[in-house]
């Protein structure tokens, strides 16, 4: 090895090594032995510096450290630099720290690191260096595998330059020494020659790194490591295997020259690349041997076709017996053998054909759904494929439609049936041309015409003694409505299909919904029984049905209908269908009217319409106008008062016939005729008053009602002394209840005079307490109450004092003050009773019982604000939450009920 660096002078060196010498025994309970290693003045960085004996220290330890960052210590006592170190003196030191974490000891061991130059300086004075060639260097070495010895078997010799100037002892470390395999190389220690102890499988190693070391006796290190690669030699000594042992393929017949049958493949353990591993397909035999039908392809192993005469009818399998060989398929190379099994696949090639090609056979007339002849084909293809399977198919015969022939997947036979009943009338003898072909196309060049196998059928058609024949089975006859009873008519004929004659056969009525008609058993005549309606419920398009049973003598039946198509005559006047007509008197003067005849239009319009009174009053009020021949227009006229009118009114067709019809007409306040009806409905028939819609909206008036009257809270201006007067209780029972207010009142100051007053303009505004709030004194409560823009507080002005009255001229607003129950009842009756002249009256010109009745507060407003009697002035859009209301209102609208 080089050595460079600054050289200090030996008492330097001596110094240094005295004080690392103390500091060790200062240490001595816990250190180990020192370590000095030789290492030149600079290294790199990941350089390998010596190796330190841990286990002659500490063996058990699991932790490795050193005090020295540039340095790394490994596990086997490995000194590794982690950085470029540059020794700056002749000497360096660093400790390498040891620790059991489970008994918890620690030791040290102290490593100097001390120049070459130094050393070879020091050696020189003690024996003369020698030149000689260096020689510590990789070495190619190599051995034959499963080499037969002797053993130990010399394999080379390391030497390194350094043992002409020192005493060297050689070692050897890794795979082989220290690993797996263990003890399979060993290395002298004087002499460096290295020996192998047994056989090795190169199949299992191929090759073994290991490393050599160079040490003096007093553990100098002059060389680096030395990485020493032993290379185990192959032999053929492992015979190609296949990848199977039997092969299957398929290639189909038929099949074109050099078509692909399949692919064999061996592997050789043997090292690749080389004439051990060069392998070479072929085939030994072939069963049956001829003709010679494969070949092989050498380098691939890939099969293929060498003719195109496979049949699968003649032989669907082969047998191939396959070798592989190494050595390039030399004579002395190894071989191994396989099988390979070649299934011949099908093709349609072969086209069925009927056997025999013509058939005869007979059915009955007027059966269906019979089979009546099996016919069967030969095919050489594989069986139950669709190479085999056959599809039949009628070619010529069944233009009617009578047959049908399928295919029987068990047999493969073609089933040929009758699905329309034939007639022997008509044709006694049916001949049918069959053809077949595969479900799988041809595969040959064939023309459709010679790919397909065609037969002949003869069906002979049997006749049968059959019944008689409803034929059509709707026929029909025309008989005026309100013909006379015994009044015959042509009725159903059925007839015998052999001799086509109705004569014998016996007719029976099967359904007759009015009972009516009768029918002759003999000739199947009708003979009205009851007068006939067209206009009866039965009567589809004026046609009366009647089903009719036809017999022979021998029992057989056939059922038809007889269709009696009731010719019309006038005997129905035309009438008003809707015999209550609503005029809502502010939106519409008049009412349309139209009339319809159940009689058919020739014996219908044109109407004539009449007023069909002899009341001069009828006449004075109403009016007819036509509109056009079904339609009059019903006016009024005279301006009447609301109500309910009889008006009779004459409707005549064009023959004159006529029908009187007394129509209601409501004259009705609305403003859609649904708007009337559904007030009017709100009535029973016994003068009872039911809970409509407007009574619940009059019990929500009520409720609005009560906060119009809960406005009397008693308030004064602030200065006074004057004394709160409160409502007595049986007085305020008469128009307001007394209410406890579940909301919390307002934090207002009340002055504590009386009434204060002031005459404002329509545009004057006040300052009003809360809506409801009240303030107790003394046990009472005092009332607010609002009353439309009017609001009973007295009205406060800048120093001026008026009475109550002077404040009801224009815009009143309320302000925080008290007053007199005196002034409060003289202020508040008058309003009240106006207010409820101006709500509506029911129909006896009584005021609605929902106006003012006794509520309680139940907590929360109605979602629809204040309704009652007075809302139906009001307009209807926004009432639907009627339908959904709670169940506290029942108990109200109970109260209203009462009478």
């Amino acid at each position: 090895m080089a050595a460079a660096g600054p050289t200090l002078s030996r008492s330097g060196a001596l110094c240094r090594r005295l004080l690392l010498t103390l500091s060790i025994l200062a240490f001595a309970c816990d250190a180990c032995k020192q370590v000095i290693l030789h290492v030149p003045s600079k290294l790199d960085a990941e350089k390998f510096v010596g190796r330190v004996n841990l286990e002659e220290c500490f063996k058990s330890a699991n932790i490795i450290h050193s005090s020295d960052p540039d340095f790394q210590i490994l596990k086997d006592g490995s000194v590794y630099t982690t950085n470029a170190v540059l020794l700056s003196s002749e000497t360096r030191s660093f400790t390498i720290l040891l620790f059991n974490t489970d008994s918890q000891e620690e030791k040290e061991i102290s490593v100097l690191l001390e120049e070459e130059t130094q050393v070879q300086k020091r050696l020189s004075k003690e024996k003369p260096l020698r030149r000689a060639k260096r020689r510590w260097a990789p070495i190619p070495c190599s051995m034959l595998e499963n080499s037969l010895g002797p053993f130990p078997l010399f394999l080379q010799q390391v030497q390194s330059d350094a043992a002409q100037n020192y005493t060297i002892y050689y070692s050897i470390r890794g795979p082989g020494v220290d690993q797996e395999p263990l003890h399979l190389f060993y290395v002298e220690r004087d002499t460096g020659n290295l020996y192998c102890t047994r056989p090795v499988d190169r199949e299992q190693y191929e090759s073994f790194e290991i490393t050599a070391f160079a040490t003096t006796p007093d553990g100098y290190t002059p060389e680096y490591p030395l990485p020493l690669l032993i290379k185990v030699e192959d032999e053929n000594d492992n015979a190609p295997i296949f990848t199977e042992t039997t092969y299957t393929f398929t290639v189909f017949e038929n099949c074109k020259v050099g078509s692909t049958v399949g692919q064999v493949c061996a592997t050789d353990k043997d090292e690749p690349d080389t004439m051990h591993t060069r392998l070479r397909y072929s085939i030994l035999e072939q069963l049956p041997s001829s003709p010679t039908l494969f070949s092989m392809h050498p380098a691939t192993g890939v099969i293929t076709t060498v003719s195109s005469q496979l049949d699968r009818e003649l032989l669907d399998k082969y047998q191939l017996k396959i070798k592989v060989q190494d050595m390039d398929g030399q004579y002395f190379g190894l071989h191994t053998t396989a099988t390979c099994i070649i299934n011949i696949g099908d093709v349609n090639d072969n086209l069925p054909t009927f056997s025999p090609t013509s058939y005869v056979t007979s059915v009955e007339e007027n059966t269906i759904d019979v089979e009546i002849l099996r016919v069967t084909i030969e095919d050489k293809d594989l069986i139950n494929t669709p190479n085999w399977r056959a599809n039949y198919t009628i070619l010529k015969g069944n233009e009617n439609g009578n047959f049908k022939i399928v295919t029987d997947p068990r047999t493969n036979e073609g089933v040929l049936c009758v699905v329309k009943p034939l007639n022997y009338e008509e044709t006694q003898q049916v001949t049918l041309q069959l053809g077949v072909v595969n479900e799988a196309p041809y595969s040959r060049e064939a023309s459709s015409r010679s790919a397909m196998s065609t037969a002949t059928v003869t069906v002979n058609v049997k006749n049968q003694d059959e019944g008689p024949e409803c034929n059509p089975p709707v026929q029909t006859v025309r008989i005026k409505e309100n013909a006379p009873a015994g009044t015959r008519s042509s009725g159903y004929k059925a007839y015998d299909p052999d001799t086509r004659s109705s004569t014998g056969i016996r007719y029976r009525k099967v359904s007759d919904p009015k009972g009516w008609v009768t029918i002759d058993e003999d000739s199947g005549s009708i003979i009205v029984f009851r007068s006939l309606d067209r206009e009866a419920e039965v009567i589809s398009n004026g046609i009366y049905n009647v089903t009719v049973l036809a017999s022979d003598k021998n029992g057989r039946t056939c059922t038809g209908i007889l269709g009696i198509i009731l010719e019309d005559i006038n005997d129905n006047g035309p009438y008003i269908p809707k015999q209550t007509v609503v005029i809502c008197k502010p939106t519409m003067s008049s009412a349309e009217i139209v009339a319809v005849d159940p009689d058919e239009p020739v014996n219908g319009p044109p109407f004539d319409f009449s007023l069909e009174s002899s009341d001069s009053e009828v006449r004075r009020i109403w009016r007819l106008t036509k509109i056009n021949d079904t339609a009059a227009r019903l006016s009024y006229q005279n301006d009447p008062p609301f109500g309910s009118y009889a008006v009779p009114i004459r409707v005549s067709d064009r023959f004159g016939l006529s029908t009187v019809t007394s129509l209601n007409v409501i004259l009705c306040n609305c403003i859609t005729e649904n708007d009337c009806t559904f007030r009017t409905s709100e009535r029973t028939g016994n003068g009872e008053v039911k809970l409509g819609t407007w009574a619940i909206l009059a019990i929500l008036l009520g409720i609005a009602l009560l906060f119009c009257v809960l406005f009397t809270l008693v308030c004064g201006i602030s200065g006074t002394t004057k004394e709160l007067k409160v409502l007595p209780d049986d007085l305020a029972q008469q128009n307001l209840i007394v209410s406890n207010t579940e909301a919390p009142g307002d934090d207002k100051v009340y002055s504590t005079n009386g009434f204060t007053t002031q005459a404002v303009g329509a545009a004057g505004q006040g300052i009003c307490g809360t809506l409801g709030s009240g303030v107790r004194n003394g046990g009472q409560e005092t009332i607010e109450m609002v009353k439309g823009h009017q609001t009973l507080d007295s009205c406060r002005g800048a120093g001026h004092h008026h009475t109550l009255d002077s404040c009801r001229g224009g815009h009143v607003e309320v302000d925080n003050c008290r007053y007199t129950y005196s002034e409060w009842h003289s202020f508040t009756q008058p309003r009240l009773g106006e207010k409820v002249h101006q709500c509506n009256q029911d129909d006896n010109h009584k005021h609605a019982q929902d106006y003012v009745l006794t509520y309680n507060y139940e907590g929360k407003g109605s979602l629809a604000g204040s309704v009652g009697c007075c809302s139906e002035r009001q307009d209807e859009d926004g009432l639907e939450f009627l339908d959904h209301l709670e169940p506290k209102f029942r108990t109200l609208a109970e109260a209203c009920m009462k009478r």
